[in-house]
């Protein structure tokens, strides 16, 4: 049951991210760019968490938190770097 929440979790967050990314490359809007990164971030996270916990059988949360971490600064920094 936990593997089917995290793939299910993992194909969210890319689906969302490509979906940010057709909206940048659509509107041009900065918002859209600097989100669509972060989500990206977010997504590798968590498809990092899948191969984690389904595929190997070693803890890679160190590996896994940076790119969730890189994710939520640059969202951080874009709203507030667009922030008028």
């Amino acid at each position: 049951m936990a593997a089917a929440v995290f793939i299910a979790c993992a194909l969210t967050s890319v689906i969302c991210a490509v979906l940010l990314i057709r909206g940048y490359l659509a509107s041009r809007s900065r918002l859209l760019l600097w989100s669509s990164l972060g989500f990206m971030g977010l997504a590798l996270n968590n498809v990092i968490l899948v191969v984690d916990r389904l595929v190997f059988a070693q803890d890679l949360s160190l590996l896994r938190s940076l790119p969730a971490l890189l994710g939520v600064a640059v969202l951080l920094f874009g709203c507030i770097w667009d922030a008028d």
